[in-house]
């Protein structure tokens, strides 16, 4: 009994082929991982697959392997189940299972499971370079399974490594005008039907807590956080300030927000006579707090506002969004302190940092009733005295003693928290805002980029007729670190960076490329849609509109499809393909092959029929030879010479079908 064609064993050609393939599916899922945990997995897959390339792993060892690769992504993930964490488990078990692929159903179930890696990047990411990368990895998959294909009908390989990736593009080529219709005119919901699920492993961004020295990890991210563009007049980047949580709460250690105020009334205020209109790009965050510049006058759509002007969205920022803000300076906010508030902006726990107690009385008792000559002479105090460092020691339990008569340096959570506590025990109503400040104008695309590096916290006290008012106090100390960093950080010039502008010019290229991104593809939303045909007259599309243009569309793609394929049916062998062609020509005179002819027979029949006929006899010769000599024999022959030679050849000039039926 012969062994079933799945059960075949794996020659060299296919292994490669399939452990190739599977690997470009992982790469962009790695880059989507966590750094140390991608570099793992990465480690992991390289070493699996060269150690199965030479022997066989046994199956005790490859449990023990799974068993330890889901362990460390579980550790990795804190044992938090979502988005990261399934999709770190779909790239360490694609990693481990090249152990027992040895068989052509073996082969064909990796390069199955290779395919979900692209998807789970999209989960991710949407970005060009992750489509880039996922669409080589199936291009590769499915040349891949062309070679198994092959391996299976006995090793009869039409074309090599090129010709399986033409037969790839065709299939892609199929398809694709059905998937860009869909794209551009299937009709597009304002909002989704289904949530995705939120990230275990969500990256770095603001929280509605703070304690002084966990944001480390968050001030060397010099990933975006978002993008602004102005219209009109634009504040300078030492008034951008992007206001996110305000934090009331203060346990000693941990400053945290007052949940009852974000579903209070907004706070009044009084306007500048400056304003602001801009428009926030915002990368994902899975939060629902929005960021706006200091004060934004109202929600905008799809968010609403809590008493400290804090921003909330309906929905999780699961996705890259845009929000249409306007901001002003205030005159005055909040001036009539609500009493309750006012006590929420003075409590500290008791037992807590006695030297800073003790000095607060002292200025008090110095200044009597002026509370803003308090605030200067803290300010005055933090510029002369203080210095600004990320490199810090664990707080004890009298953080902020330590941090203002002790330590003297820290980043912006020492100075900010520090610096309300005082204000409190002095007896003015203070709080923390932490959020964004500065920006970086990308001189490619003229928009204002925010990292998250930007990360900030700074106080807001309350003044009589006046309300809260913004002090920074780390502005006070290093205004570069606060104002600068991003150009600081920016890379050097390079190469390519020079040829662009200086240091730099690679990255400015880089995000303004992203932007470009942002707004054709993942931009594209229902309101973008029901304008995409007013250039050619149509102001606007109606759903049902758009839908029924959508069907005239994909019907147009559908007939593509099945007329490609139709013409896909034809032979597959160019040379026998050139063959049939040639045939064809010498038919319009009358000097068809018949069904049984022989091929050199036929040829010598022509060359008498038209008094000699220079290269068909040499020709047929050839193709007999490339027809029926042994596999070797033929492919050292030259098929595609021979295909480009039969598809050139013309008969003779001067001889045509008379209505006889002869030729002369």
């Amino acid at each position: 009994m012969t062994e079933p064609a799945d059960r075949l064993l794996l020659d060299r050609g296919s292994r490669a082929w399939t452990l190739l393939a599977s690997g470009a599916c992982l790469l962009p899922l790695l880059l989507q991982l966590p750094g140390l945990l991608g570099a793992l997995v990465g480690v992991v897959a390289v070493g699996v697959g060269l150690v199965s390339w030479r022997r066989t792993i046994p199956g005790t060892v490859r449990l023990v392997l799974a068993l330890a690769m889901l362990g460390l992504v579980l550790a990795m993930s804190e044992f938090r189940i979502g988005r990261d964490t399934g999709t770190a488990v779909l790239a360490a078990m694609l990693a481990i299972k090249p152990a027992e692929t040895f068989r052509l159903r073996d082969a064909r179930s990796l390069l199955g499971f290779a395919l979900f890696a692209p998807f789970g990047t999209f989960l991710l990411d949407q970005g060009p370079v992750s489509l880039l990368l996922g669409l080589g990895g199936a291009v590769l998959a499915l040349g891949a399974l062309q070679r198994l294909a092959e391996l299976e009908s006995g090793g009869y390989v039409v074309g090599g490594a090129g010709a399986r990736l033409g037969r790839v593009g065709k299939l892609l080529a199929l398809g694709l005008p059905l998937a860009l219709a869909a794209f551009w005119l299937f009709p597009r919901l304002a909002s989704p039907l289904w949530g995705v699920p939120e990230r275990a492993m969500a990256s770095t961004g603001l929280s509605d807590e703070m304690s002084p020295g966990d944001w480390l990890d968050l001030l060397v991210d010099d990933t975006p956080a978002l993008r602004v563009r102005f219209q009109g007049s634009e504040p300078a980047p030492a008034q951008m300030y992007w206001r996110g949580p305000v934090m009331w709460r203060f346990d000693g250690r941990t400053w945290s927000r007052a949940d009852w105020l974000g579903h209070a009334p907004p706070a009044p205020v009084e306007p500048a006579a400056v304003r602001w209109d801009y428009q926030v790009e915002v990368e994902p965050t899975e939060r629902r707090q929005l960021v706006a510049l200091d004060l934004p006058l109202a929600a905008p759509d799809g968010a609403r506002m809590g008493r400290d002007l804090e921003l909330f969205t309906r929905r999780p920022l699961s996705a890259l969004t845009r929000w249409t803000m306007s901001s002003a300076p205030p005159a005055r906010f909040d001036a009539d302190l609500d009493p309750r508030l006012r006590r929420a902006a003075l409590a500290l726990p008791e037992g807590f940092n006695p030297r800073t107690l003790e000095l607060a009385r002292q200025w008090r008792a110095e200044a009597g009733a002026d509370d803003a000559a308090i605030v200067q002479r803290a300010l005055d105090w933090v510029t002369s005295d203080f210095a600004y460092t990320l490199s810090t020691p664990l707080a004890g339990r009298h953080s902020v003693d330590e941090f203002l008569f002790d330590q003297q340096e820290g980043f912006c959570e020492h100075f900010s928290s520090a610096f309300v506590v005082l204000m409190r025990a002095a007896g003015i109503p203070a709080r923390v805002v932490t959020g964004y400040v500065g920006g970086y104008r990308n001189p490619l695309g003229d928009y204002w980029l925010v990292r998250r590096s930007d990360a900030h916290a700074w106080a807001e006290v309350w003044l009589q007729g006046e309300g809260w008012r913004r002090v920074d106090p780390t502005a006070a100390v290093a205004p570069e670190r606060i104002y600068d960093t991003l150009a600081d950080r920016r890379p050097g010039a390079g190469m390519l960076g020079g040829a662009l502008g200086g240091a730099g010019g690679l990255f400015d290229l880089g995000d303004w490329l992203r932007t470009g991104w942002n707004d054709f593809m993942l931009g594209f939303d229902a309101e973008r849609q029901a304008a995409l045909l007013r250039p050619l007259g149509i102001d606007r599309l109606d759903p049902l509109r758009l839908g029924l243009m959508f069907a005239l569309v994909a019907l147009l793609a559908l007939l593509w499809m099945v007329w490609l394929s139709r013409r896909g049916e034809r032979q597959p062998d160019p040379v026998l393909r050139a063959w049939h062609r040639l045939d064809a020509r010498y038919r319009r005179l009358g000097l068809g092959r018949a069904p049984a002819e022989p091929a050199l027979q036929w040829a010598r029949r022509v060359d008498a029929a038209l008094d000699g006929d220079p290269g068909l006899v040499e020709l047929s010769r050839r193709f007999s030879d490339s027809r029926y000599a042994p596999l070797h024999a033929r492919q050292a022959a030259g098929a595609g010479q021979l295909a480009r030679e039969l598809r050139r050849h013309r008969p003779p000039r001067g001889h045509r079908r008379d209505d006889t039926g002869e030729s002369r």
